[in-house]
């Protein structure tokens, strides 16, 4: 089945599933895990300098022997060392992962080394979509001061903002999320399935339980409460950035995609029960 797509504010698209090698494969060699993820159908390959493995991922996918036109490869920029320009800095992360292009280059946040220079590093982006080096260009972790910030220059708008994004953090994502549907940016979830991982037995469970009980009967399928969480955000049109090192996960992700979406009444059950806690795992300042 052809990967579900979510149309992107410059034309493109972007695969609503994607395979991320930051968590999970964190700073660990990801050859096998992203070979193993195309062979079993992602297409979207979701990276990042700090994740410290490009090479790998650049490795897995040429290993995967796919054309490359038929995937979706991402990547960001975190730090610039003292010395070195934003296209030194890409054109590094090009070579490691063994591409001429990336579909997606993010500013990886606002804070670290770039802090104060999103401006200046955003010019350098536009340039990069114009050569085709980047087809399309975003960012993550940001805030609406962040943008207010980068807009003041922004000749082209970011296509998205990739931001930590599930049940416990609904409530409070609400303004940038408000904010960033008024100028057509649109959202992508890292950490989705944080109620299971890290707040096991908070308010959303019983509800993820529900849901999951009810698709089964629907399906005749068995269904996970992580899957429930995927179907979240793809009711809202969030592209869903996952990381597995063990393929039976990889594999329950890309069923998702072929489930029934959740009724409305679902949705908003989740969502009032998410808002009874706030839980953000990472990024903290985004509380600010």
């Amino acid at each position: 089945m052809p990967a579900r797509m979510i149309p992107l504010n410059d034309g493109r698209q972007i695969p609503w599933l994607g395979f991320g090698t930051g968590t999970a494969l964190l700073y660990k060699d990801a050859t096998e895990a992203v070979r193993n993820a195309i062979a079993h159908g992602i297409v979207h390959l979701d990276g990042a300098q700090l994740y410290e493995n490009e090479d790998t991922l650049g490795a897995g996918i040429a290993a995967s022997g796919v054309p490359r036109e038929t995937l979706f490869v991402t990547t960001k920029i975190a730090d610039l060392p003292e010395g070195m320009s934003v296209r030194e800095s890409f054109l590094g992360s090009l070579k490691r992962l063994r591409l001429d292009y990336v579909d997606l280059l993010l500013i990886h946040t606002p804070k670290r080394t770039l802090e104060g220079r999103v401006q200046e590093v955003w010019k350098e982006f536009e340039q990069f979509q114009k050569e085709g080096l980047a087809k399309s260009i975003g960012v993550s972790n940001f805030r609406i001061k962040d943008f207010e910030e980068l807009l003041k220059v922004a000749t082209i708008i970011p296509a998205v903002n990739q931001i930590e994004y599930n049940p416990y953090l609904y409530k409070a994502s609400q303004p940038l999320l408000e904010y960033m549907k008024k100028h057509n940016i649109l959202a992508t979830s890292w950490g989705g399935i944080t109620p299971l991982v890290h707040l096991k037995g908070g308010p959303v469970d019983p509800v993820l339980v529900s849901v999951r009980e009810r698709l089964e009967k629907d399906t005749g399928k068995t269904v996970t409460e992580g899957q429930v969480l995927g179907l979240w955000l793809r009711y809202q049109g969030i592209p869903q950035i996952t990381s597995s090192s063990k393929l039976e996960r990889v594999k329950e992700y890309l069923a998702t995609e072929d489930l029934p979406d959740l009724t409305e009444e679902e949705f908003q059950r989740i969502n009032k029960e998410g808002a009874k806690k706030h839980h953000r795992v990472y990024c903290e300042f985004m509380d600010e």
